[in-house]
């Protein structure tokens, strides 16, 4: 079974930190872009059972109703494994009750709200606008509609941003009683609108700080911290970015969007234009097995649970101390191992991209 990534591109509005391909919603344009998006996934599709679907932006809750629709019946063309997640993205303001009613028709099973912030100075810098009773409106509609697997995401280290401030927000969040957080440290990425401003990332020490009293806020509160920015309740874990961090195979339809099948990694055009004429691919590189194998671990070490040994092997015929310097690392502490699982130190975590360097 595969996974399926779908992009719609609009936005109501541009937020100062997003990197993501997006532009503002035209209905000439997105009216244009679904016809495409349909021609794609029938011209690629193979017609194999999937077993989640995530529909990610951009912002996809921005497109109208019959918009909304046309894009819940190109979705139809997938067969569904039994117990298929089935994620939406949505921004507060774009939610009500005839939208929730079209997506939980259609399948949907879970949402993903890009709450970001409850703290005046950061929606300030984030470029975002909404409030705590907002949010908590919303979320009591959602589950009236019987939406009972909900994401919320959180970015911290915002400049100016203090401990008090992360830990205020993380209460507001707690409050709303999500099914999952999502926890990203604020990056100042090349052509953002932050970026162009010249603002300047946070001291990395404030920083650190701030994860460490995120993870040890969720997980007193019963959140599992299944991966490095994830804490799910119970059973309630993302299915589709373990596909991910698997190194499994996914498609990716849309502007922009990015795939992985048969060692093939591929990323779709970033022009709209170009998409909108039918050119739909950018870039592709197929995967050597080491190639393979070094996204094994990249990917598997996001996670808390780490890599299996014994998988490992199966799935490359090499014993994985003989391709990576694991004893080493397991001697001076930075790898750990529980029983077939090799994982990153808990401890040290915030600094895996320099352990990653000494492994690949």
């Amino acid at each position: 079974m595969k996974a399926v990534y779908i992009h719609i591109p609009f936005c109501k509005s541009i937020c100062s930190y997003c990197d993501f391909c997006k532009v503002f919603y035209y209905p000439k344009w997105s009216h244009q872009y679904l016809l495409k998006l349909q021609e794609e996934i029938e011209d690629l599709y193979d017609g194999e059972t999937v077993k989640s679907i995530y529909i990610g932006g951009g912002t996809p809750s921005v497109l109208s109703i019959k918009e909304l629709e046309f894009l819940m019946d190109i979705i139809r063309i997938f067969k569904r494994s039994e117990n298929c997640e089935f994620t939406f993205e949505c921004n507060l303001d774009d939610i009500h009750e005839e939208m929730l009613h079209i997506l939980k028709q259609a399948g949907v099973t879970r949402l993903s709200i890009g709450i970001q912030s409850f703290q005046k100075e950061n929606l300030k810098i984030l470029g975002r606008n909404h409030s705590f009773m907002e949010a908590k409106e919303k979320m009591a509609l959602i589950r009236s509609c019987g939406f009972m697997n909900v994401n919320v995401d959180l970015i911290y280290a915002v400049p100016g941003e203090n401990i008090k401030m992360v830990k205020d927000d993380l209460k507001l969040l707690l409050k709303l009683q999500p099914d999952h957080i999502s926890t990203y440290s604020l990056m100042i990425e090349p052509n953002t609108l932050l970026w162009v401003n010249g603002v300047h990332p946070i001291a990395e020490e404030l920083d650190e700080e701030m994860y460490e009293t995120i993870c040890k806020m969720l997980e007193k509160k019963g959140f599992i911290h299944y991966e490095i920015s994830n804490f799910a309740k119970e059973g309630k874990k993302s299915i589709h970015n373990l596909t991910y961090w698997n190194n499994e195979e996914y498609y990716g339809f849309g502007l922009s969007a990015a795939g992985y099948i048969e060692q093939i990694r591929y990323t779709n055009t970033k022009s709209l234009t170009r998409y909108l004429q039918g050119n739909f691919k950018g870039t592709e590189e197929i995967l050597s097995k080491q190639d393979i194998m070094d996204n094994e671990l990249m990917l598997g070490f996001r996670k808390t649970k780490g890599v299996n040994i014994q998988e490992f092997e199966e799935k490359y015929n090499v014993k994985l101390e003989d391709a990576y310097p694991i004893k080493p690392l397991l001697k001076n502490g930075d790898l750990k191992q529980k029983g077939e699982y090799i994982f990153i130190n808990p401890d040290k975590l915030y600094v895996m991209n320099e352990i990653l360097l000494k492994m690949i």
